[in-house]
């Protein structure tokens, strides 16, 4: 198949009736659009132009050839129009991954708003605490939260999200509160583990160096939703870590209290935005995005910190 350049150098020599002026309307040099035409004509094996030094006339096989290629080339340069001049226009679907608990309760009231204002696009947003390999399931964007670790993606960090221990101040009447790591002993504690199979461990500050994890086997109940912990603190039943962002709304009413804010130590973990690519973001992808970081690092729960907390809310 004849090169693009050699087919656009033949329309145009057509159209204007000479190499030179085909040449300044594709910016190049007259003898480069001669040199491109006379390729075509050794690739096709036929003459195209009969040419004289003040004339250039299609032959009759020009003719019929430039009746094929001509509505061809135009029909590609108006599809290189049209994607151009939408291309800053938000249109088609958007689809987003974000944990169960955090994408309902953040994720979701954003979503309303942006698609009022930009009517083009859809939204699929796909609620599930499994790890998503982004770029292999299709995803334009992911919300992810705990200790991030280098990728490709972008991140676009939202907030810090910190963990707190709690319980209902019913249970605490019952059991006691603890005042210290070593009173835990006594106390019916929920663990999590993913549906990876990875744990997050009850953390707390170390004499030396960072965190240390309070021993895993400590905990009688299991569950692999972070959110559903917070249940059974709520059902007083045990004394759960949940995310401080997730647990707010309980503080507010006094149905939950956080514990051992001094000592319990959960890390460094934030809250980001990843997707795959920085450049050339789609207009559709690149509007739900500052969507989202607009709302999210706004909200007051997720800026919240254990040690900025009212003294009412603590145990």
């Amino acid at each position: 198949m004849p090169r693009l350049e050699r087919l656009v150098a033949f329309v145009e020599s057509a159209a204007t009736g000479s190499f030179s002026a085909a040449a300044r309307k594709l910016d190049l040099t007259p003898a480069a659009v001669s040199k491109s035409v006379l390729k075509l004509e050794d690739e096709l094996g036929l003459r195209l132009f009969n040419r004289s030094t003040r004339q250039l006339r299609l032959t009759h096989e020009g003719e019929r050839f430039l009746a094929r290629v001509a509505p061809g080339l135009r029909s590609l340069d108006e599809a290189v129009a049209e994607v151009a001049q939408g291309a800053g226009v938000p249109r088609g679907r958007v689809r987003i991954s974000a944990p169960l608990g955090f994408g309902r309760r953040y994720v979701m009231p954003c979503l309303p708003e942006v698609m009022a204002r930009h009517t083009l696009i859809q939204v699929e947003l796909s609620l599930t605490n499994r790890q998503v390999d982004l770029v292999a399931e299709g995803f334009d964007i992911g919300v992810r939260g705990g200790v991030l670790e280098d990728s490709a993606l972008v991140a676009r960090r939202v907030a810090r999200l910190p963990l707190v221990l709690v319980a209902s101040p019913a249970y605490l009447r019952r059991r006691g509160a603890p005042q210290r790591e070593a009173d835990l002993a006594g106390h019916d504690l929920v663990g999590v583990r993913l549906e990876s199979g990875a744990e997050i461990p009850f953390m707390f500050r170390g004499r030396a160096g960072g965190p240390r994890p309070y021993p895993a086997d400590a905990a009688r109940l299991w569950l692999s939703d972070p959110e559903a912990a917070l249940d059974v603190a709520l059902l007083h039943a045990g004394i759960a870590q949940a995310g401080l962002h997730h647990a707010m709304p309980f503080l507010r009413t006094g149905r939950l209290k956080v514990l051992l804010v001094g000592e319990h130590d959960p890390g460094d973990r934030e809250i980001a935005l990843h997707y795959p690519h920085r450049q050339y973001l789609a207009p559709r992808v690149r509007v739900v995005v500052d969507a989202l970081l607009e709302a999210l690092s706004g909200h007051e729960d997720l800026q919240a910190m254990p040690a900025k907390l009212p003294r009412e809310w603590l145990a």
